[in-house]
């Protein structure tokens, strides 16, 4: 039985409660359990262990984080208030150091409540509440705005390639790199998606696989190791990835493995798209080489996913989140505004309203 795509809410605020409501996707494909998070320590371990995970979701539970956060304080004043603020803000922002949405989240929380300085406590609370609803009601349009550009680049019946999960779980409704595929499964594409597992955390086996085929999508799984083949293969006429970050010249930061699909992906002549929210473009980033890159905990790699270890005790091991794709290796970045093509200095300059 499939379940339409718009039940699936990863992210919601519980405000009588006081808690923030957030899908745990480390339990899927085999439980799907809905965390009460109460504290913002809870939320932070929740972004750090990828409870929550997806560049848009992340900035959303964080904006709610710190209103839960805020809302529990105890002050008078407004500079009382704003220095509590600011602990809250520093410590969530420790939670993820790659996702520039979390760090845009919270920066747009602040500029709201400098906005309300003048403002009683209890109307400074409601804007905060109000700001971080307003985040998240705006990503689902962001989202679809995605979606509808990504669609204009593909063609029915075609073979997609997606990596990671940048899907409506990641979001607050459709995804990223997953809004063309909805919107496809809506208007009778019949397109074909092989996802990618994506080790060491399995975001494609536990989650891409998951959601798509709860919406009666076409997917097969596929080991990361397995793409060039059936790009070899025919099957895949676009590859469809999320981001977490763009740098200025259009280097992309995503899941570790990203920049390997697109190097095959030039090799067999497959277009390569980046399904990016504005929020992720960062134009003080120069080049990927400046994207600061999460390196995580070696059991992801050894012992976590394995009855008994499946490498030598005490091996070194290198396991980092993300990689950067080239820019070179890039055929578009699509966005909410449009879509950029190279030179992307310019015109991610130009969506950004930064040209000239």
């Amino acid at each position: 039985m499939t379940t339409p795509i718009a039940a699936i809410q990863s992210v919601r605020l519980d405000d009588d409660n006081d808690v923030l409501v957030l899908l745990d996707q480390t339990l899927l494909p085999n439980e799907k359990v809905f965390l009460q998070l109460s504290t913002v320590e809870e939320v932070w371990d929740a972004i750090y262990h990828l409870k929550v995970r997806g560049a848009p979701a992340i900035g959303i539970a964080a904006a709610y984080g710190i209103y839960l956060g805020v809302k529990q304080v105890k002050a008078d004043t407004y500079v009382e208030l704003a220095v509590e603020f600011e602990k809250i803000k520093h410590y969530l922002a420790s939670s993820r150091p790659t996702a520039v949405n979390l760090f845009w989240a919270l920066k747009r929380m602040e500029d709201r409540l400098k906005q309300e300085a003048d403002k009683s406590i209890a109307e400074i609370k409601q804007a905060l509440k109000e700001e971080a609803e307003t985040i998240r009601e705006e990503d689902e349009q962001v989202c679809l705005a995605i979606g509808e550009h990504a669609l204009s680049l593909l063609k029915p019946g075609w073979g997609l390639l997606t990596h990671c999960n940048a899907g409506t779980i990641a979001t607050a409704k459709y995804g990223t790199a997953l809004a063309p595929i909805y919107l496809g499964q809506e208007r009778d594409y019949h397109f074909s998606v092989y996802a990618d597992e994506t080790r060491p955390l399995l975001q494609g086996a536990r989650l891409t696989a998951w959601e798509l085929q709860e919406a009666g999508v076409d997917v097969t799984l596929i080991c990361d190791n397995m793409a060039s083949i059936v790009m070899k293969e025919g099957k895949v006429q676009a590859v469809l990835v999320g981001c977490d970050r763009v740098a200025a010249n259009g280097d992309t930061a995503n899941k570790i493995g990203t920049s390997g699909l697109a190097v095959l992906a030039k090799h067999y002549g497959i277009p390569f798209y980046v399904c990016a929210p504005l929020s992720t473009i960062d134009l003080e980033c120069a080049s990927g080489d400046d994207i600061p890159i999460e390196l995580r905990k070696s059991e992801e790699v050894s012992t976590q996913w394995y009855e008994k270890s499946m490498a030598p005790a005490n091996v070194k091991v290198y396991n980092p989140a993300f990689d950067v794709t080239d820019h070179e290796l890039i055929t578009a970045i699509v966005t909410e505004k449009g879509i950029a093509y190279a030179p992307f200095k310019k015109s991610l300059a130009e969506l950004m309203g930064k040209e000239g």
